[in-house]
């Protein structure tokens, strides 16, 4: 089933509705498989197509710790937290403030 919706969305990558959507939906779904490194590649990709897309912010997060990139996931959730504060996404802020936290704290 996972291997399939990868499949399809990476046939989408490159056409016309190629975008910072798709490239988050295929990181979270390259996540959700266990290819972290994968994930973090397209959730990089969709930062550039939108730079102020709070939730690939706080998924690049999470892909960079499953790859034990601590200084990857604390840059990632920083630059987040700025990103959700200047759109004023509460929601988004309070977690990755919170994961953050809790990455600090292991160190």
């Amino acid at each position: 089933m996972n291997q399939t919706l990868i499949a399809n969305l990476r046939a989408q990558c490159g056409g016309p509705r190629d975008g910072a959507l798709l490239r988050f939906s295929l990181g979270n779904a390259l996540l959700s498989a266990g290819d972290a490194a994968d994930a973090v590649s397209e959730l990089r990709q969709a930062l550039r197509f939108d730079p102020n897309y709070s939730a690939a912010w706080k998924l690049l997060g999470k892909a960079c710790l499953a790859q034990d990139d601590k200084a990857g996931a604390t840059e990632a959730w920083r630059q987040g937290i700025a990103v959700a504060q200047a759109r004023g996404d509460k929601q988004a802020e309070k977690e990755m403030t919170v994961f953050l936290r809790r990455l600090e704290k292991q160190e």
